[in-house]
């Protein structure tokens, strides 16, 4: 849809900071994209106060009210049953209704996940749906990697078809035509891992995706494949141990830096490859997680973004909307079944 106006509806009250951080993303998105509109959901006079600290592009904005906000601390239970007039509700219903392309928020994720599927609805052929997000590597690119924690007990079918959904994003977002898949595994040997993951890797050769095979953690950073599917559970540890080392050697590099004054010295001329390499591997950059395998492009924004990050998961829903991620995985998914029931009838006993 290059010539049509891309509609983002934005949970402008979720995350850790709210307001301060979702509107001005929003203005500094809409002054980058023209083409782009957004529904700023969230209680209407505390918006306009926020949208009137800044020159906000005329026409570029509409003002959806929602007279609750879902915390960070809410249970599913509250922000499904008892908040139904919640930012994040009111969001998600506007891609329902047609209003919105997409929905983003960097509110209470297992509230997001919850309310977005009880409003959108799964695709057909989709028992679950999955958190996915890019982990930058070694290639210059980044790695697709899921599921990051929405579905921590799996089956090898539910493995099959986040390798499918991963596939449809790299193909529309980061315009791959043939996105290799990896099966996150402890060894690359056929052999290696528990049942489930057996089974799945089985099930992805049959496929009819560029299925690599079975990778290992290092691989995600290698670059060796551009999808790599998992349960939740282990995707949630591999995403913490990345946050967390990626903290830790940027406080350690400043420390060791500021230790003396030779070292001080040091810092200031090594500072274009220290800088360099802080945009290289600056997650902010790769922020906006995408919920995919629901009946609409729904995008979570890490809770603690700044308002650059939050900006860049406004650009991957833009981009998503743009490129056809839902169109992309409602094909994926019908080549899919078509091909494992090809599969199914060629391994078939024949009849006496």
């Amino acid at each position: 849809m290059p010539n049509s106006r891309v509609r983002i509806a934005i949970d402008c009250m979720g995350g850790d900071h709210g307001l301060p951080v979702t509107v001005p993303a929003a203005i500094a998105f809409a002054r980058a994209c023209p083409d782009a509109h957004c529904l700023l959901v969230g209680d209407e006079s505390q918006v306009r106060q926020a949208l009137q600290k800044d020159a906000a592009p005329a026409g570029s904005f509409e003002i959806l009210h929602a007279s609750e906000v879902v915390t960070m601390h809410d249970s599913v239970e509250v922000a499904l049953r008892r908040k139904k007039d919640s930012s994040m509700r009111v969001a998600v219903q506007a891609v329902k209704d047609g209003r919105a392309d997409a929905a983003v928020s960097a509110g209470n994720t297992g509230a997001w996940m919850a309310i977005s599927r009880y409003v959108l609805k799964t695709l057909d052929g989709i028992d679950r749906p999955a958190i996915a997000t890019a982990i930058p590597n070694q290639a210059g690119r980044a790695t697709t990697v899921l599921d990051l924690g929405a579905n921590v007990d799996c089956t090898a079918e539910h493995l099959l078809q986040f390798g499918l959904m991963g596939s449809a994003l790299a193909s529309s977002v980061d315009r791959l035509e043939q996105p290799r898949v990896g099966l996150l595994n402890i060894g690359e040997e056929v052999i290696k891992g528990n049942d489930v993951v057996k089974r799945a890797a089985e099930l992805l050769r049959a496929s009819g995706l560029n299925f690599h095979g079975n990778v290992e953690g290092d691989d995600i950073f290698k670059g060796t494949v551009d999808v790599v599917v998992c349960d939740g559970f282990v995707g949630n540890v591999v995403l913490k141990s990345v946050e967390g080392l990626a903290r830790m050697i940027s406080v350690m590099m400043r420390e060791e830096f500021r230790r003396t004054p030779l070292t001080m010295a040091a810092g200031l001329v090594a500072s274009p490859v220290l800088n360099r390499f802080r945009s290289r591997v600056d997650n902010r950059r790769y922020n906006g997680a995408a919920l995919l395998g629901l009946r609409g492009i729904v995008i979570k924004s890490h809770g603690s973004a700044d308002a650059y990050a939050f900006g860049q998961a406004l650009q991957r829903a833009r981009e998503a909307v743009h490129n056809g991620l839902l169109d992309g995985t409602i094909q994926g998914l019908a080549a899919l079944r078509h091909t494992l029931s090809d599969t199914a009838a060629d391994s078939a006993p024949a009849a006496p």
